[in-house]
């Protein structure tokens, strides 16, 4: 997963932190039941930014749990997995994507 990863546009996301999220805005309704329906169960979260529409650096997030409600929202339980840098900003049907690379930490001894 590093080609057209969605991406939302919200908060900062950390590895191994839980970040519970209240879906209700119709294009990220739609990224979420694809992140579902694919199998893929994850998706990535950047800060917004000014200029470029969401920031060079993100975290991916992996659904956990999502509870749909019968008006469309949803409330997803996910947990950031691992951080990532932007190569390419893109979008797909009102929500952002993006193409990635993921950032390896180095070890200390």
């Amino acid at each position: 997963l590093n080609k057209n990863v969605p991406i939302f546009v919200c908060t900062m996301a950390y590895p191994t932190v839980p970040c519970p999220l209240h879906i209700f805005e119709p294009c990220y309704r739609l990224m979420i039941r694809r992140c579902m329906e694919t199998g893929t169960k994850q998706f990535g979260m950047c800060i917004s930014d000014p200029l470029k529409g969401f920031a060079d650096y993100g975290c991916i997030l992996e659904i956990r749990n999502v509870e749909f409600f019968t008006d469309g929202r949803s409330v997803v339980d996910s947990i950031g997995k691992r951080r990532f840098k932007v190569i390419q900003h893109s979008q797909r049907d009102g929500y952002n994507t993006a193409d990635i690379e993921y950032i390896e930490d180095q070890k200390v001894n």
